[in-house]
């Protein structure tokens, strides 16, 4: 039998909602601010700045919640500069200069993630942060995990975030909730998994503002 291969992560897809509710595309829109320096990718963690836009987020390892943290990242609209139309885009390209430029996020702290676990925390490495790892359900299902900033794809417009589940049962970001059964490979190992943010690490579910 051949099994579906993945060959690099692709940042956090919404799939569920914890207790077995379907996610039915619920998401708000946040703006960005005018010329904001970073390139922000489909499936990539976002978090607000004091002034209520937001940027592409720090999380990584942190043992405690980043200020501001508020979900995950599917695309956003702005009048371009150039043309003065309206347009949609899958990524925020960065350095854009527009007054109304609005990210779509999903901000629910009870959405399920699908995320491709990888080898290192090392972002953008060939053979860390972008080389997907097959692991046991044994070994990852009562674990945390931390996150892995690799950059996106403008070609694309979809980011590359992934994620490092390291058989540890400390405080991260993200809490491993399952494995994903359509790429268990042939040795019963599995690259994709449901992951939701850690309890405390969401702006709506932590009690000091950003």
């Amino acid at each position: 039998m051949a099994y579906p291969t993945i060959s690099a992560p692709y940042g956090l897809k919404p799939v569920g909602l914890v207790g077995g509710h379907n996610y039915v595309g619920s998401t708000r829109k946040i703006p960005i601010a005018s010329n904001y320096g970073t390139g922000i990718f489909y499936g990539d963690v976002v978090q607000y700045t004091s002034d209520g836009t937001i940027i592409i987020s720090t999380l990584q390892n942190n043992t405690s919640a980043v200020a501001g943290v508020i979900g995950v990242f599917l695309g956003c609209s702005f009048t371009d500069p150039n043309s003065g139309q309206v347009v949609f885009r899958q990524n925020y390209p960065a350095s854009t200069v527009a007054s109304d430029i609005e990210a779509i996020v999903v901000d629910d702290p009870n959405v399920i993630f699908k995320v491709v676990n990888v080898t290192n925390t090392t972002a953008n490495g060939a053979t860390t942060g972008l080389a997907p790892l097959a692991k046991s359900r044994a070994t990852t299902i009562s674990c945390n995990a931390e996150l892995v900033l690799n950059t996106g794809l403008t070609a694309t417009g979809n980011g590359r975030m992934g994620v490092f589940i390291n058989n540890v049962t400390s405080v991260l970001p993200f809490t491993v909730i399952d494995v994903v059964p359509d790429t268990v490979d042939s040795a019963g190992n599995f690259t994709e998994f449901l992951v939701k943010f850690t309890a405390g690490y969401h702006r709506y579910d932590h009690t000091v503002g950003v």
